[in-house]
């Protein structure tokens, strides 16, 4: 039975291009630095995002530890946002491997104040730890999108303060594609990125560590550490480069069917789109007007070819990808509509 999938862009499944090109792919012992698609699909990372270098990893969850790992001496204190990824969805990951400290910042909408930033950054003092990372993201995991002025901003405080910044770009080429401008354009205001292949993208596996020559090189050696030192990984890299040379333009279709599906539930009775925060892929909304459980919801939508995620906090979320499509859009509703009733 084919399903309907909503519960998020990562359950995206490779195409077949990408399984021919994983069939066919040239690999080596990527810990020794001859994997030959590997390296091709660090170069071609580095290259559109506007950085020295890049580094495959396992996972984005990885790729955000790594960078804290790397950035962070133990003890450190890291600033981002109170409802970012790296806060909400890592599993405390930052005590554990970097044995940093997160001191989280009020977030609207994905975004910090600038002022609580700068409030925030410590000073040389016996008593303080030392700021090690401001933490950003964009897109941010809750579908927003935040300005190139406010990346700007943040990155012109954290400079002049001397801490560097990270930027969780997990959503990164959806960002672009909502703003109008390309990944690098984002990117540069950051001294490290992380962004997923294994999301809206469709490849199986993966994300990217990119920065300096120095960070890499630093964080090469600490992903070792940390378990990820993979060998013949050309073989999940060649999906990769599928998904950047492919896949990542076109993102916005999946944005349109986003908005699609939002206008059309927001015309059944008691429910409540969150239509000013369509702007990638993402599809937040309140059934409680209804008067229907939502979480029956995923039940009944499950008996009916549709896989979506039970309410967080009492909010719906529902995720377009690639293998969703306007028909599909319309069923959904259908469906969603014909149970509420």
């Amino acid at each position: 039975m084919r399903y309907i999938d909503l519960r998020s862009d990562t359950v995206t499944l490779p195409t077949q291009e990408m399984r021919d090109a994983m069939y066919k792919a040239e690999v080596g012992d990527d810990v020794y630095g001859d994997d030959p698609t590997v390296l091709e699909l660090e170069e071609y990372a580095s290259s559109l995002l506007g950085k020295e270098s890049s580094l495959f990893v396992p996972s984005g969850t990885f790729g955000n530890q790594l960078a804290l790992f790397t950035h962070c001496q133990r003890g450190d204190e890291v600033l981002l946002g109170d409802d970012c990824h790296i806060v909400a969805h890592e599993v405390g990951a930052a005590s554990v491997i970097a044995g940093v400290n997160l001191r989280t910042l009020s977030s609207t909408k994905g975004q910090l104040n600038s002022a609580d930033i700068e409030s925030r950054i410590r000073g040389e003092d016996i008593h303080f730890p030392t700021t090690g990372l401001i933490c950003l993201e964009n897109a941010s995991s809750n579908g927003q999108v935040v300005s190139l002025e406010y990346m700007k901003n943040i990155y012109s405080i954290s400079q002049h303060a001397g801490v560097p910044v990270h930027l969780d770009g997990a959503r990164i080429f959806n960002a672009a594609a909502t703003l109008g401008v390309q990944a690098e354009d984002i990117a540069k205001y950051s001294d490290s990125v992380m962004f997923c292949l294994s999301k809206g993208l469709c490849a199986p596996v993966g994300s990217m560590l990119s920065g300096s020559k120095e960070f890499i090189a630093k964080a090469r050696k600490k992903r070792k550490l940390m378990g990820g030192g993979m060998r013949q990984i050309g073989i999940l890299a060649a999906a990769g480069l599928i998904a950047l040379g492919k896949m990542r333009l076109r993102l916005h279709e999946d944005h349109k069917n986003a908005l699609l599906l939002g206008t059309e539930l927001a015309k059944i009775p008691g429910i409540n789109v969150f239509m000013e925060d369509i702007q990638i892929n993402m599809v937040f909304f309140d059934m409680s007007g209804t008067g229907y459980d939502p979480g029956r919801l995923a039940t009944e939508l499950l008996n009916k070819g549709i896989k979506i995620n039970p309410p967080e906090n009492g909010i719906m979320r529902f995720v377009t990808n690639y293998w969703v499509t306007e028909d599909d859009i319309r069923y959904v509703v259908d469906c969603v509509e014909n149970i509420v009733k």
